[in-house]
């Protein structure tokens, strides 16, 4: 831990009142990142492979009006994307990471101010690496026919589903980048100079469009099913997918990791999934500033507090289950864009140590 301790970043001080932060959000929205600015590793990196492909998807039939350019006939839905790296010398496990609500992949690619984020990372540190758009977002996409009925006149408007979407200034105090009058958090490790780039990634969230399970779970089974000694990141609202995924009975994950999860429900789960869950290895993270005064949503002291009690309920039932705080260790400011921060490869590094502690899955 004292090798980890030696990488802390001091967060940016300062105050902005509410005004001021949505005229910075407005100012720096409007300024492309310039190619030139980002950080580069000054090294190599050298790959065995590297691509993308979908997994999941069925075939359905749709009108022309339904799919809304050319013809009528069968199109895929519910197919999620997945890039990967290959390193050229791999550790054996492969991590596959989800991106959290109103997000994209792009959440674990580069950082908002340009630095390296944990997709590179983790192929640096040897590990064959997955990053996910969850079906709905991003590249994985959407049918199109709820909408373009309403359009046609053929269902009324209010059978639209609903699209999510979370303002800038919103995600700003509820990731804890703000407090909720706007001003900062004086040891923040978010690069706050880069919240206009942060912005940019919030994209059209089509969760509500699903039913129970999200199609995103049995995307995520099937690529574990593709893959050998895996561990599995969830963010934020995908925090409980790699349990959901554990529950589908894919035996060949080797850990999990829950990252700044809405909470664990730990009420939900019966005691014969809690014994399921038990016999995989699972991490929980949280940043700082849990008890801050949200704008909306739950609170994240919550979160923490559930989250302990399905912890405990799994290691009651024998299991391997644990929370780790940056706080508790000397990282003061963390986000809940850990993956974005300042001292992400400080997270990553500690996530990376838990990795190696595993044992091989048979």
């Amino acid at each position: 831990m004292n090798k980890l301790i030696g990488y802390f970043a001091c967060g940016l001080r300062g105050k902005l009142t509410a005004f001021m932060l949505l005229a910075a959000l407005s100012s720096s929205g409007s300024v492309a990142q310039r190619f030139e600015d980002l950080k580069k590793s000054g090294t190599s990196l050298t790959l065995r492979g590297v691509g993308s492909f979908y997994v999941g998807g069925k075939s359905v039939a749709r009108t022309a009006a339904q799919i809304g350019l050319y013809g009528n006939g069968q199109i895929i839905v519910d197919q999620m994307y997945v890039a990967y790296m290959l390193p050229a010398k791999s550790v054996g496990t492969a991590v596959v990471m989800i991106h959290g609500g109103t997000l994209s992949g792009k959440s674990f690619e580069t950082t908002p101010d340009g630095r390296m984020g944990w997709y590179e990372y983790f192929v640096r540190k040897g590990y064959d690496s997955y990053v996910v758009d969850q079906v709905g977002r991003g590249r994985s996409g959407f049918d199109p026919a709820k909408f373009n009925d309403v359009r046609a006149g053929v269902s009324p408007s209010g059978s639209q589903p609903n699209i999510r979407r979370i303002g800038s200034d919103t995600a700003l105090t509820r990731f804890r980048i703000k407090q909720a009058d706007g001003s900062d958090f004086p040891d923040s490790q978010f690069p706050l100079e880069a919240t206009g780039e942060l912005a940019k990634q919030v994209v059209p969230d089509m969760t509500d469009m699903y039913s129970v399970p999200n199609p995103t779970i049995p995307g995520l089974s099937e690529l574990a099913d593709d893959l050998t000694q895996v561990v599995m990141i969830g963010h934020s609202q995908a925090g409980r997918m790699p349990l959901e995924v554990v529950l589908l009975g894919k035996g060949n994950i080797r850990g999990i990791i829950s990252v700044e999860p809405a909470g664990c429900t730990s009420s939900v789960y019966t005691e014969e999934q809690i014994r399921v869950l038990s016999a995989v290895p699972i991490l929980v993270i949280f940043g700082d500033h849990l008890s801050s005064r949200q704008p909306v949503g739950a609170n994240w002291g919550d979160a923490l507090a559930d989250c302990e009690a399905f912890v405990s309920r799994v290691v009651h039932a024998g299991g391997n289950a644990s929370i780790f705080r940056p706080v508790e260790n000397g990282f003061r400011g963390n986000s809940h864009m850990l993956m974005q921060d300042r001292n992400n490869l400080v997270v990553a590094d500690y996530i990376i140590h838990w990795i190696e502690r595993l044992p091989p899955k048979h």
